[in-house]
């Protein structure tokens, strides 16, 4: 390929939110798309890893039930424009794309129904699954129909670099003066460890997630804040970032939160038991108990091991489902947890919380569209407001869903009254000169300095003191990681670093701002 491609419409990232907005796009066919992603497989994202299900509309159900929970949820900080919207046409749309056209193999009930199941701080059973692997149903089918297009180019192991915009990169010096635009990005070939410049008319930002920065999260490797950095570099507005919803139960392995252990155990009965046996929800949540809203369940659990010093608390599934559902529900958390010697039929299940999903991002309207033109965002990294101060449960794939849609019907929409910028004023990425390697180690123990820093400063429970350290800490370590990334070749690993630090900071920066405890931003 060359260092060189033009494309009407550039999809970053491939979770659910990414891929449908490429397949949106696609439909028309003298469109051409590309779809970027870092990982050797497409299918690698947080969408892949989503355990629960995606919210649907239940048999005793309705949209105006769904918001009264998504605004319970959300500590009544979200945009009520935004949450009519998802809880009116999020469902349908959830018909009409995921079950009708790809058909994705949601359970059924004897009868050939679909099988509605309720998750934490849902006021009905409204929550369609595959087994515990909902995400990864999703995400196989859409990758599918995404290879059927002809007119979508699909590209693994290429990394963006930064989002071009000619105010900060365009040859013309005039181009300063000129609304911001985004025409495109610079993207790292992994395989030819070169910079190619994709120009585009349209572009799509769903690149995930930034559980990355945390110690302990249930986040794959990507989600490490890149999309994120590179927006704030662009000039784009960022709003709630402080809010990171912690997930109340990963599973606690040789000192480590190894994976996610969805709440639909809790939903199907599950009960939390602390290193005595004993359930303790009934202190915190009197109201919910085991129920309650991620955030509350997540601090409840962090005081229990506080008070009692242990390293862990227990999540007891098979005192309260029989074996033969266990192995129906949650056959992939059954194998997850038996490789590590659990047997979640027998055994007590040993959890922790850990960093899941982050409530803020890149502000969009509700057509996904940015402050920047011609850049949209949607998924986890953007914020439509849906979720406020804490996310409900199983909300995100179809908010995802949701705004992938319309962001690409926008761009579609919009195509025609686009110019794309002159090729000749955006200069090829320049590496000349530069001798130094990536060391890995290096690199692995910055990351590791983030990560420390976050959790220890900037995780569950908030203070003001430890806000201030973890900003003196990180503008220093930014210091270090940009002339470290200003004379080093390209990897994706430092990509990642560089961008990981810029996220850590605006997390910790807005946490510092808001002194108010909402959700799951927690001042002690």
């Amino acid at each position: 390929m060359d260092d060189r491609l033009i494309v009407d419409v550039l999809v970053i990232g491939c979770g659910i939110a990414g891929g449908v907005a490429a397949l949106r796009a696609s439909e028309d066919e003298r469109v051409s798309v590309c779809v970027v992603s870092r990982a050797s497989e497409l299918e690698e994202s947080n969408t892949l890893y989503a355990q629960g299900g995606i919210i649907h509309r239940g048999d005793n159900d309705s949209a105006d039930l769904l918001i009264a929970d998504l605004l319970r949820a959300g500590d009544g900080l979200n945009n009520p424009a935004a949450v009519r919207l998802l809880a009116e046409e999020g469902p349908p749309l959830l018909q009409e794309l995921l079950i009708d056209r790809l058909k994705v193999p949601f359970a059924r009930r004897p009868d050939g129904s679909l099988e509605y199941i309720r998750e934490a701080a849902h006021s009905t059973e409204r929550i369609l699954h595959v087994g515990d692997a909902t995400g990864r149903a999703i995400e196989e089918r859409l990758i599918a129909a995404l290879r059927e297009r002809p007119n979508v180019l699909l590209l693994s192991r290429h990394t963006a670099v930064d989002l071009l915009t000619p105010a900060h990169h365009s040859l013309d010096r005039l181009a300063v003066y000129e609304p911001l635009r985004c025409v495109g990005a610079y993207v790292f070939d992994q395989q030819r460890s070169r910079v190619i410049t994709i120009l585009a008319r349209k572009v799509i930002l769903g690149s995930g997630g930034l559980g990355r920065i945390f110690l302990y999260t249930t986040n794959p490797p990507g989600a490490r804040g890149d999309g994120l950095a590179m927006a704030y570099r662009a000039g784009a507005r960022i709003i709630n970032a402080e809010y990171v919803q912690f997930h109340p139960t990963a599973f606690y392995y040789r000192g480590n939160a190894e994976f996610l252990i969805s709440e639909a155990l809790r939903g199907a009965g599950a009960r939390l038991l602390n290193a005595a046996g004993e359930p303790f929800m009934v202190r915190y949540a009197p109201e919910w108990q085991d129920l309650a809203p991620r955030d509350v369940v997540a601090r409840s659990i962090h005081e229990e091991m506080l008070r009692t010093g242990a390293s862990c608390v227990y999540l007891d599934l098979r005192s309260h489902v029989p074996r033969d559902e266990i192995l129906r529900r949650f056959p992939t958390i059954y194998e997850a947890c038996l490789r590590c010697g659990v047997d979640i039929t027998q055994d007590v299940i040993p959890v922790v919380p850990a960093a899941h999903y982050f409530c803020g991002g890149v502000w969009v309207d509700l057509l996904g569209r940015t402050t920047i033109r011609d850049l949209y965002a949607v998924g986890e990294v953007s914020c439509t407001g849906v979720h406020g101060a804490n996310r409900l449960g199983s909300a995100s794939l179809l908010e995802g869903m949701l705004w992938g849609w319309r962001a690409a019907g926008d761009a579609l929409v919009s195509l025609g009254d686009t110019s794309p910028v002159p090729p000749e004023t955006i200069p090829p990425w320049y590496e000349q000169g530069l001798g130094e390697s990536s060391d890995p180690a290096l690199v692995l123990q910055d990351m590791n300095t983030i990560q420390h820093i976050m959790w220890n400063y900037v995780g569950l429970v908030r203070t003001t003191p430890r806000l201030e350290r973890a900003l003196r800490d990180l503008h220093d370590l930014q210091r270090d990681i940009d002339r470290f990334y200003a004379t080093t070749r390209l990897t994706d690993a430092l990509i990642g670093l560089r961008n990981s630090v810029q996220a850590a900071l605006l997390v910790t920066q807005a946490a510092w701002s808001n002194k108010t405890s909402s959700g799951c931003h927690y001042r002690a």
